[in-house]
C-alpha cells in the first residue's frame, strides 16, 4: 500500500493518500516550506512566557522531533501550528497560510488540512474503531462510498484491520494510539502533529507508534512530534529541535 500526496483529478475529485491501487507509483517530491515561525513570542495571561522570540522553518516532507522538559513550551508550539493558540507577537505560517487572526469557518477549514494526534487519544468510547476513524470524514461531508474507500487502507497502514469492529476499551494503549493516528491521517493531511504520542505507552508500543509515523513521513507527509523521551529520539535518528526557556534550538 502506498501513501500518495494529495492529487486533483480531471474531475476535481480529491484522491486519497491511502489508495491501494497505486503500489507501483512513487510519492511526489516535497518542495518548499511547510511551517514558518517569525519572531514568535507567546505569553499566557498569568505572565508565563511559553515561547520567546522563536523563529524556525520546517520543510515539506520533514520528520522533526520537538524535545524539552515538561512546561518548556513544546505543546504550545504545536497549538500555535493548528490555531489553538495565537502568538502574542510574531507570525505563524503553515502551508503558506498566515494564521494570525484566523477565526471561525476559515480556521475550521484550515484544520482539516492538519492531522493531530494527542497523548490521551481522545477517542469516542461508544464507537468502534471504524466509527472513530470514519467520524472525521462524516463531519466533513464525505460520501459513504468515499469513507469506505479510505477506511480500509488507513486501518491496514496502522495495523488494525482486524480491530475495525472493536471498541476502544477492548484495545491496548498502543492500539488506541494507532486508532488516533488513523483518525488523524484518514483525511490525507499534508501535515501531521503528534503531541507526546508515546507518553502513556511502554517502550515496545512507543516504538510501534513511531514506526507508523516514520512510514507516513517516508510517503511524503510532514511529521512533527513532541516528546521528552530522549532514548526514543536517539533511536530514531531524526532531526531534533530543543525547547529551552521558551527558545528553539536545532540540535
Amino acid at each position: 500500500m502506498e501513501v500518495m500526496p494529495i492529487l486533483t483529478t480531471q474531475n476535481n475529485q480529491e484522491e486519497s493518500l491511502l489508495d491501494t491501487d497505486k503500489s507501483n507509483s512513487q510519492p511526489k517530491s516535497q518542495v518548499g516550506t511547510m511551517v514558518e515561525l517569525h519572531s514568535v513570542t507567546k505569553i499566557y495571561p498569568n505572565g508565563y512566557h511559553a515561547l520567546v522570540d522563536a523563529s524556525i522553518k520546517i520543510n515539506k516532507g520533514e520528520f522533526l522531533f520537538i524535545t524539552g522538559p515538561s512546561g518548556s513550551g513544546k505543546s504550545t508550539f504545536l497549538k500555535l501550528l493548528y490555531g489553538a493558540e495565537l502568538p502574542t507577537q510574531g507570525e505563524v505560517i503553515v502551508d503558506n497560510l498566515n494564521l494570525t487572526g484566523l477565526r471561525g469557518d476559515r480556521l475550521s477549514l484550515f484544520r482539516r488540512r492538519i492531522g493531530i494526534v494527542f497523548q490521551d487519544y481522545k477517542l469516542i468510547h461508544q464507537r468502534t474503531v471504524a466509527e472513530n476513524v470514519s467520524f472525521v470524514l462524516q463531519a466533513q461531508g464525505y460520501t459513504r462510498k468515499e469513507i469506505q474507500r479510505r477506511l480500509e487502507p488507513t486501518l491496514k497502514l496502522v495495523g488494525l484491520s482486524s480491530k475495525a469492529n472493536c471498541f476502544p476499551d477492548q484495545l491496548s494503549g498502543g492500539e488506541q494510539q494507532r486508532v488516533s493516528i488513523a483518525r488523524a491521517i484518514v483525511g490525507t493531511p499534508p501535515l501531521l502533529l503528534a503531541d507526546e504520542p508515546t507518553g502513556n505507552l511502554d517502550p515496545d508500543n512507543s516504538w510501534q507508534v513511531i514506526q507508523v509515523l516514520q512510514k507516513l513521513n517516508s510517503f511524503g507527509a510532514t511529521v512533527i512530534v513532541t516528546t521528552h523521551d530522549e532514548q526514543l529520539v536517539r533511536r530514531c535518528n531524526q532531526p531534533v529541535v530543543q525547547v529551552k526557556n521558551g527558545r528553539l534550538y536545532r540540535a
